[in-house]
């Protein structure tokens, strides 16, 4: 019996930046030399995105600093970062919870499992707790949290979500990830540092995976596959600091992930005895513009094949776990074509390690 991804439905926090006012206020707030002011003016032309959100409003001058340079200049502490993610963190989840029961035929008391998925921060009793509560779940309802995974984790979330309606045919499960990447903002001339502070921030999505047949649009589980390549383990890295997440981002990542793309592919589709040109849709996670360009080239896919990757990234930038829902959703809103057809959803993460699912976009 297959299992169907149902409504997917996302949330991004009140604080909107434009990508060129984030640019000129990081030349200002990096404590760099003009070199360091030349590459951020660079990274930011480059990057592919026009708006991001955030959590805090601190990244402007005229903010109200809750937690960047309200005494601690823009190096806070990482319990000062922690308690923004406790109380802003918990607002995403219960909204994206609360829009998956509002646009489904779900009821809460239907939602026989929770999964949630993050690494940008941790508190207990978790978002589990604040979604049942909230939405007034059984408090039955069996909770699983996929913690400190990277941007790659929705899709083992999915795949979890699969094997438990596999091995349960009157489950419904709860999927949602949110991530607060900016919270974690580190205001250094490193590489690291400054191409991630030019990619990364907030947002939700979730979805809910049942055996019950959807009548709107929706997406067939078909398969996943997950592998790590040969490269790569010391080039994303995500590990905590006295002052906040450190992330280890290498500018080689786009040529490790094209190294090891095809290799990954090749068994993927022998598995599931399909030809890469049997692909309608490809949902990519959105690391960066030089992650999809590398992508691109490397498979020789069309010019607007991951169209759907680019305008999410334009959009909200890379938000890390939550992201490819938001691809998704942007492909199955925007699939004219009444076939089913085949989607091909892939993120990337630290290891390096890439994750995928196949899924078949039913329009109906």
């Amino acid at each position: 019996m297959p299992s169907f991804i149902h409504t997917i439905q996302t949330a991004v926090p009140p604080f909107s930046y434009r990508q060129d006012e984030l640019r000129d206020r990081m030349k200002m707030i990096v404590n760099g030399d003009e070199r360091d002011k030349r590459v951020i003016h660079h990274l930011y032309g480059r990057s592919g995105i026009k708006t991001r959100h955030s959590v805090v409003d601190d990244f402007r001058e005229t903010g109200s600093y809750s937690l960047f340079f309200n005494g601690q200049g823009a190096t806070p502490g990482t319990k000062s970062r922690n308690e923004i993610y406790i109380s802003e963190g918990r607002k995403l989840f219960v909204e994206v919870a609360n829009k998956l029961i509002s646009e489904s035929d779900f009821k809460p008391s239907e939602i026989t499992h929770l999964i949630t998925v993050s690494c940008t921060g941790f508190y207990a009793p978790g978002p589990d707790y604040d979604i049942i509560k909230s939405l007034g779940l059984n408090h039955s309802t069996e909770r699983y949290h996929l913690g400190f995974m990277g941007c790659y984790a929705a899709l083992p979330a999915l795949k979890l979500a699969n094997q438990i309606c596999n091995a349960n045919a009157y489950a419904n499960v709860m999927v949602i990830s949110v991530e607060l990447c900016t919270i974690h903002f580190q205001a250094n001339p490193k590489m690291d540092d400054l191409l991630s502070a030019s990619v990364f921030s907030d947002g939700g999505s979730g979805a809910i995976i049942s055996n019950r047949k959807p009548d709107a649009d929706s997406y067939q589980i078909e398969g996943f596959a997950s592998a790590i390549t040969e490269k790569g383990a010391d080039d994303m890295a995500w590990s905590i600091g006295d002052q906040g997440f450190n992330m280890v981002l290498s500018n080689y990542i786009p040529q490790l992930l094209s190294d090891g793309l095809e290799d990954f592919l090749n068994p993927v589709l022998s598995t599931f005895n399909i030809s890469l040109e049997e692909i309608s849709h490809w949902g990519v996670h959105p690391g960066g513009r030089a992650i999809l360009d590398k992508v691109e080239s490397t498979l020789n896919l069309p010019a607007d094949t991951l169209a759907s990757s680019r305008n999410i990234l334009s959009e909200f930038g890379n938000m890390s776990s939550a992201t490819v829902l938001f691809v998704l959703k942007d492909l199955l809103e925007n699939a004219t074509s009444k076939k089913e057809n085949r989607t091909l959803a892939m993120a990337f993460g630290p290891g390096l390690t890439i994750e995928a699912a196949l899924l078949k976009l039913i329009k109906n």
